[in-house]
């Protein structure tokens, strides 16, 4: 029993001592959480004590910062209302001196309207009396001074036009001079003496008959193997032949020239003639064909084009051979366009084949220079060159530079002293439509061809042609010249203007 109670004792003894223990514990963890928790709230308050400072130092800078822009900024203002207080005084000062001003023009004003109204009175007044004296209106009188200074200023107009052209007309003849004379020194060419003929010389007036033959079956056959006319007259040891064919006409030249020195001619051999000299002067075409190319230089001929411009070597214009005349085009229109800087080769082309129409405008309908541009044209020939040989007429208009130095070189071949023969007919017809075009325009009484039609010279009257309409009465003429007649070179155009004074002592 004791012993139970001892034990009961013990346990609550321990259990007594446990909750002791734990409680002492449990207010040491409370000290130790307590002290933890003191350390904390003092760090806290140390940093809130050094933001506190920082917020105030960072406060005090913004202030003192704000402190000096509010005080530039007041002392910015002051020399503001300072300057603009000076500003004011200035206007002011300019606003009374610009009032004073008015007043003085005002009263300046007045004095001028007062002079005006007596200037127009005293000028009414003389024109009044200038009418009286003069017996004239004021209308009468200004139609009077308009038509002296109108007369005085047309006639200053004409002199100085007259200067003008006179000054472009010498600097560009010089130029065009010195420009076309080099071009012809560096080629210079043979004057053209060689002629295509179509007279066969015969041994003797014998020879006539057996050309003839037996009832004319030796002459009809050649005519109709030939294609050509042959003409026995009574010309002395010669017969013509006539065909507009060149080509051919020189063939059956050469075949009656064979026949005439062989003295055999009858219709089999003069067949086998024929087409003998037809392969002969086919070479000689096509020989003659290269050679010019080769000489004005212009290499990579398509051989049909070089073939048909040899034929051109049996073609005469006005007595120039014209395959002569293309060499030397193209040589001439090499030069223009090597000084002018325009494309040489180009130039040269369109020189050498700016007549090749010619040597098929016998057989094909249309001009020389239409029917060789479109030929030349199949042969992939440059569109340059085909404007230049389609356009060296004025038929189409020129597209290019070269179109017209090869036009200008055209010119300057046929119109070279020794180049061309002009017939009597001829050189009369021309030289009569130079002087109905003069006479064609209002005003002329008088025209004269002068120095071969190398100029015009028109009078007219005086009291319908002035100075002024006489300068482009010539300028019109010419014009008109140039666009209704083919000739060599160039007219010159003289317009004369005479005044004359007449009276009678009675």
């Amino acid at each position: 029993m004791n012993e139970t109670i001892i034990t009961a004792l013990a346990a609550v003894a321990g259990i007594a001592i446990g909750f002791g223990i734990k409680a002492f514990l449990e207010r040491q963890a409370i000290q130790r959480e307590e002290s933890k928790a003191g350390q904390i709230l003092a760090e806290a308050r140390e940093q809130a004590r050094l933001l506190e400072i920082s917020a105030k130092d960072k406060a005090l800078e913004i202030r003192t910062s704000a402190e000096a822009d509010i005080e530039r900024r007041r002392k910015e203002l002051s020399n503001e209302d300072e300057r603009l207080q000076r500003r004011r005084t200035e206007l002011d000062t300019r606003t009374e001196k610009l009032e004073q001003r008015e007043q003085n023009l005002n009263k300046r004003q007045s004095k001028l309207d007062k002079q005006a109204n007596e200037l127009d009175e005293q000028h009414q007044a003389a024109l009044e009396q200038l009418q009286h004296i003069s017996s004239m209106t004021k209308d009468e009188a200004r139609g009077l001074l308009l038509q002296e200074v109108e007369k005085e200023a047309r006639s200053d107009m004409a002199r100085i036009m007259r200067q003008i052209e006179a000054e472009a007309r010498e600097e560009g003849e010089e130029r065009a001079r010195k420009l076309i004379t080099m071009a012809i020194q560096r080629v210079a060419s043979d004057h053209v003496s060689e002629i295509t003929t179509s007279v066969v010389t015969l041994p003797s007036d014998e020879m006539k008959g057996r050309i003839i033959g037996r009832n004319g079956r030796n002459i009809r056959s050649f005519e109709q193997a030939a294609g050509v006319d042959v003409i026995v007259d009574d010309t002395p040891e010669a017969v013509t032949i006539s065909c507009f064919d060149p080509v051919r006409r020189e063939v059956a030249r050469r075949t009656l020239q064979k026949l005439v020195t062989d003295g055999r001619i009858h219709p089999a051999s003069i067949e086998k003639s024929l087409q003998k000299e037809e392969k002969e002067v086919e070479k000689i075409i096509k020989e003659a064909g290269e050679e010019a190319a080769y000489e004005a230089g212009v290499p990579n001929l398509h051989r049909e084009i070089t073939r048909v411009l040899g034929r051109l070597k049996f073609r005469t214009s006005y007595g120039q051979n014209q395959l002569d005349h293309a060499i030397e085009t193209s040589k001439i229109a090499s030069v223009i366009a090597a000084e002018l800087g325009a494309d040489v080769e180009m130039a040269k082309m369109g020189g050498l084949l700016h007549d090749i129409g010619k040597a098929m405008d016998h057989d094909t309908e249309g001009t020389h220079a239409g029917i060789g541009a479109e030929y030349i044209a199949r042969y992939g020939v440059p569109p340059q060159v085909v404007n230049a040989v389609a356009a060296h007429h004025h038929e189409v208009e020129q597209e290019t530079v070269e179109a017209i130095i090869v036009e200008s070189a055209d010119a300057i071949s046929g119109a070279r002293p020794g180049a061309r023969r002009e017939s009597l007919e001829q050189y009369i017809k021309r030289v009569k439509s130079l002087e109905d075009i003069a006479m064609s325009f209002k005003g002329v009484t008088q025209t004269y061809a002068l120095q071969a039609g190398r100029e015009v010279r028109i009078i007219v009257r005086p009291e319908e042609i002035d100075d002024l309409d006489a300068t482009r009465l010539a300028r019109d003429i010419a014009k008109q010249i140039e666009e209704t007649m083919q000739y060599p070179g160039q007219i010159k155009v003289t317009v004369l203007r005479e005044t004359r004074a007449v009276d009678y002592a009675k």
